[in-house]
């Protein structure tokens, strides 16, 4: 495994190298409790997802439920350019690690092209320098809802070509 100060930012999406940065500029503790801030802020469901939890996968991987779908839309900024993804997660309020993953996935990834999505290093979770501070089983549950989610957003991107 790469040292924590040995991995760049360079190739991540600039939303999400921020959020690294932010972690990295932190001590551990703190960056705990930057972690259960992402917690508080991941977004609720859409109405109309909420009513339809059938549109949801369930990432097992993950030590508390966590549910997750994506939905690809134009992209406003661009027309006639690729589209972009649309990041929905479910996670109960007394899983803050779980939700805060998702909260930092959420941030850092939603809206962005299946191309920049799909170059996230799937080691990316390290970055966070989180490794000590929480479980390896923890650990793992975030590197699954990322490759669930570069997962989804290729089997969608190949659909809309």
């Amino acid at each position: 495994m790469r040292k924590l100060e040995e991995m760049s930012t360079n190739t991540l999406p600039a939303a999400l190298a921020e959020i690294v940065d932010d972690f990295q500029a932190l001590t551990e503790p703190d960056r705990l409790q930057l972690l259960l801030e992402f917690s508080r802020g991941l977004p609720e469901l859409p109405e109309r997802l909420k009513d339809h939890p059938e549109l949801l996968e369930q990432v097992v991987e993950c030590q508390s439920p966590l549910f997750l779908t994506i939905e690809s839309e134009k992209n406003t900024e661009v027309p006639n350019g690729p589209r972009a993804y649309r990041l929905y997660f479910k996670a109960p309020q007394e899983a803050p690690t779980t939700r805060g993953f998702a909260g930092v996935l959420h941030e850092g990834l939603d809206g962005l092209t299946a191309q920049e999505i799909l170059a996230v290093p799937d080691d990316m979770p390290e970055l966070l320098g989180l490794t000590r501070a929480i479980t390896p089983l923890r650990m793992r549950g975030m590197t699954a809802m990322l490759g669930r989610i570069k997962r989804k957003v290729s089997a969608a991107s190949r659909l809309e070509h």
